[in-house]
């Protein structure tokens, strides 16, 4: 510990700064652990835990585990499948149910986290994200003691009815103890996890997201009252997320022309069309680096991305593309198409 601590927390008590004052305290308690004073160290914890760490300022809430998600962002139309299984999360907890954890996952950027934000928004809910970088520590044990503290938290929470807690990508304390590389160690942090969950009571609402499900502790995700699949998109269900995402873009870029036929024809030649997620950069990064004299660059752009640069004249034709199609997909004037497919 230094003088500067001691100054900062004098300082933050003076501007009456309550969220200051406790992440500084937080930092003494580690600097206290770290140089072998961790009784003592344990003890701060211990008082600013007990002392609800989660204290009204401004109407949020402040901890060094937890940061405030906005919740601002462009709708994600879902499968009716995974649109449904939501709704009945939404349902389940506005009429108290009794289910409260809940475990979404599947690939990246198939609208896990976006997800949680409509259902926050829907609900009228605060979200808050669990900080792993600051629960993740390299010193050994440390990790489990910061999840103790990130659950005993949850529970001071005054008015949990207007919070819903997100732990994004749980992959990071969550991987299957057997395969990892320290035993004890991911033993420790699971056990404090699943420790921490069970005691969990109803009124807290937690959303887990995870990218990889496959090496998923099986004892952690037997805590989750429901999991839920987000890889369950069709070809056509791509497709119509594509064209929801484009027409959304198109607000904001006022240049572009709206050729939906066009844009859906080149998504349909596709084998495997990207997740939402990333097919919502491949078509913003179009727009964005489209010539705005030319309303259709854009859709040469996306075509070029999504296959790799390949502009042959007759398997476009093979593929079902008009010359006019063609001629706005690769820049070759419709007369000289005419000439070279004829050829």
């Amino acid at each position: 510990m230094r003088k500067n601590n001691i100054l900062n927390l004098i300082k933050y008590h003076a501007e009456h700064n309550e969220a200051g004052f406790r992440n500084e305290a937080y930092n003494i308690a580690k600097l206290l652990d770290q140089s072998g004073d961790s009784q003592l160290a344990e003890y701060i914890m211990a008082l600013l835990s007990g002392a609800n760490t989660f204290v009204p300022q401004d109407s949020e809430y402040e901890s060094p585990f937890f940061h405030k998600v906005n919740l601002a962002g462009d709708p994600l139309p879902l499968p009716t499948a995974i649109k449904n299984d939501v709704f009945g999360i939404i349902n389940s907890i506005s009429r108290h149910m009794g289910m409260s954890k809940f475990l979404f996952e599947g690939d990246p950027g198939t609208g896990k986290t976006e997800t949680v934000k409509q259902i926050a928004r829907i609900l009228e809910r605060d979200l808050y994200s669990v900080d792993f970088d600051s629960v993740i520590d390299s010193k050994l044990g440390q990790t489990s003691k910061n999840i103790a503290s990130v659950f005993q938290e949850m529970h001071a929470l005054p008015n949990p009815e207007k919070i819903i807690i997100l732990l994004d990508e749980i992959d990071a304390i969550a991987l299957d103890r057997i395969n990892s590389n320290d035993l004890r160690e991911m033993g420790r942090v699971t056990s404090s996890v699943l420790k921490g969950l069970d005691g969990l009571g109803d009124n807290i609402v937690l959303i887990a997201t995870t990218n990889l499900f496959g090496q998923f502790d099986k004892a952690l995700a037997r805590r989750f009252d429901t999991i839920i699949n987000f890889n369950r998109y069709s070809q056509d269900e791509l497709i119509d997320v594509a064209e929801s995402i484009l027409n959304e873009l198109l607000t904001k870029f006022k240049f572009a022309g709206r050729n939906m036929r066009l844009f859906r024809k080149i998504l349909a030649t596709v084998d495997d069309i990207p997740n939402p997620g990333e097919l919502k950069n491949l078509i913003k990064t179009s727009l964005a680096f489209s010539d705005p004299s030319n309303e259709y660059d854009y859709l040469k752009k996306f075509y070029e991305t999504i296959h790799a640069g390949n502009n042959d004249l007759k398997q476009l034709q093979d593929d079902g593309f008009s010359v006019r199609d063609i001629e706005i997909l690769t820049g070759v004037s419709k007369s000289q198409v005419s000439r070279e497919l004829k050829a």
